[in-house]
């Protein structure tokens, strides 16, 4: 016997209705600041719900009270993380310092599987567009980015110190990992000549020993070593 258009209709309204309920008790700050537990979580509630809408012998009663249970057992353990602080680290992640100083952790990097190009569209959503500003990066257990600019990189009007206004310039990526990023180059006008000697100047033989480099047009180039 096969399913009618009343009993999915009324399983999907119902497991809305659930849904929204459970949303609801977790609160606000669990929306926003998904953690690896949330991830899962949902993803597993989202099963639970999807397959009992379409399985014939799942009766609307079991839905229910499988979708309550489910959220009994997330709400019970969001209770048990605000009590008890030492399960927090294993079950939603601990933030991890990715630049300190101004320089980047590439051992950070690596441990939260993560890339030059990922941690500078980090930076770009944030309104960073060169590493050089940054004095503090910090990665968060739901995968945003908490940033702390250097004094000089820190937010100050023109108007306030009643400056006229200054053009303003994007970075462009010279190279990453070691690899030169030669379309960027020659976007600029430059070369590898001119690159060679931009790195020798900063006491660097070669581009292979380049985590990163950018090009600002008013502040000039900016060169991360790999650490030896």
């Amino acid at each position: 016997m096969e399913l009618s258009f009343m009993e999915i209709s009324l399983k999907v309204i119902i497991g809305f209705f659930l849904l929204f309920l459970i949303t609801k008790l977790l609160g606000k700050t669990t929306i926003k600041q998904l953690t690896p537990f949330d991830f899962v979580s949902a993803i597993v509630l989202s099963e639970l719900l999807g397959n009992g809408i379409y399985e014939e012998k799942v009766n609307i009663i079991y839905i229910v009270y499988t979708v309550f249970l489910w959220g009994v057992l997330m709400i019970f353990m969001e209770k048990l993380l605000l009590k008890y602080k030492g399960i927090r680290g294993f079950l939603e992640g601990k933030p991890s310092i990715i630049i300190r100083d101004g320089k980047i952790d590439n051992y950070q990097l690596k441990k939260n599987r993560m890339n030059i190009n990922q941690l500078l569209s980090l930076l770009r959503q944030s309104e960073i567009f060169s590493i050089r500003e940054v004095a503090y990066a910090i990665l968060e257990s739901n995968g945003s980015i908490s940033i702390l600019k250097k004094n000089k990189y820190q937010k100050v009007t023109m108007q306030d110190l009643q400056l006229p206004d200054q053009p303003v310039f994007l970075s462009t990526t010279l190279i990453i990992d070691g690899e030169i990023l030669e379309d960027n180059m020659k976007d600029l006008g430059f070369d590898k000549n001119w690159l060679k000697n931009q790195l020798a100047t900063s006491g660097v033989n070669s581009s292979k020993e380049v985590l990163y480099a950018d090009w600002l047009n008013n502040d000039g180039i900016y060169i991360i070593p790999y650490k030896s």
